[in-house]
């Protein structure tokens, strides 16, 4: 009786452990089939407007890469050991968000003059943790137009405020503000003299709404000073004629610019037939008196 009671125990021991075993293993398991998180952050700084973070969060689900949408993520200003919180955002349904720096002079930089940043998501049920660092220097560009023989130039100047001192052999793109794309002009790279500057040649028969070309000059995804644009309006294009007839009686017009003829000539057969219509039937009532 002793023995089989011993037996017994044994049996129960052992499946205790092969049940806590399977239990922490599931645990595990579940724990695994959270999907990981990439977060990307892109720095975007306009010139006399706002700077901000472009951020896009991604996930490799079932060998896809997929956008994860309506995820909290947190942005703190990285400051020696210490983390300064200055907001929260959520992604969109295509996995997007903006999230708007404060004015960066309200912001510390380390002793390098660079701003740094961690965008940080802490998990859920169905995501790990995750987390992406930024750093970046401050950078400014003056833009102005220049006419020399003759011959408009975009002149403009990139600058390290932190440091206080020019940009030298970085290259800056020149363009003209377009609906859809923007139309580039100057060479492919026009890199920054010993003063910092560029100077890019326009011509004088792009076409611009009264004349004034939307010009912007631009540092593009930096990997120091991340992508900084100005804008300068230049009254030095070709005026745009307007050719549109929407506002004219055609036929391509909205109902109230029918053309006349389309409402004169139609009316008058109108009437034409229903006076006909209308002189016969009393020209029948007649002979059925007489």
């Amino acid at each position: 009786m002793k023995n089989r009671f011993e037996v017994h125990f044994v049996f129960l021991a052992f499946l205790g452990i092969f049940l806590l075993t399977m239990g922490s293993q599931n645990l595990l398991a579940q724990d695994g089939e959270k999907n990981s998180v990439r977060i990307r952050v892109y720095y975007f700084k306009i010139m006399d407007g706002e700077a901000y973070f472009d951020i896009k969060a991604t996930s490799r689900i079932e060998k896809k890469n997929t956008e994860v949408p309506n995820l909290k993520l947190t942005v703190f200003n990285e400051i020696i050991d210490e983390k300064i919180e200055l907001g929260t955002l959520t992604t969109n349904m295509k996995g997007e968000s903006k999230f708007v720096l404060p004015k960066l002079k309200e912001i510390t930089p380390d002793s390098t003059h660079t701003y740094n940043f961690v965008v940080s998501f802490d998990g859920n049920e169905s995501f790990k943790r995750a987390s992406k660092r930024v750093s970046f220097k401050n950078a400014d560009i003056k833009a102005e137009l220049v006419v020399k023989d003759s011959t408009n130039y975009i002149s403009a100047m990139l600058i390290d405020v932190g440091a206080d001192s020019l940009i030298i052999g970085e290259s800056m793109d020149v363009q003209v503000q377009r609906l859809f794309m923007p139309y580039k002009i100057g060479e492919e790279f026009n890199y920054t003299d010993e003063n910092g500057t560029i100077l890019v040649s326009v011509d004088t028969n792009i076409p611009g709404i009264d004349g004034n070309l939307n010009i912007e000059v631009v540092l593009n995804d930096h990997d120091i000073y991340g992508t900084v644009k100005t804008l300068l309006i230049a009254p030095i294009g070709t005026p745009i004629v307007d050719e549109s007839t929407f506002d004219q009686r055609k036929m391509w017009s909205s109902r109230n610019k029918t053309p006349l003829f389309l409402l004169i000539f139609p009316n008058i057969l109108i009437f034409g037939i229903w006076g006909l219509i209308i002189y016969l039937i009393t020209n029948l009532f007649k002979i059925t008196k007489s």
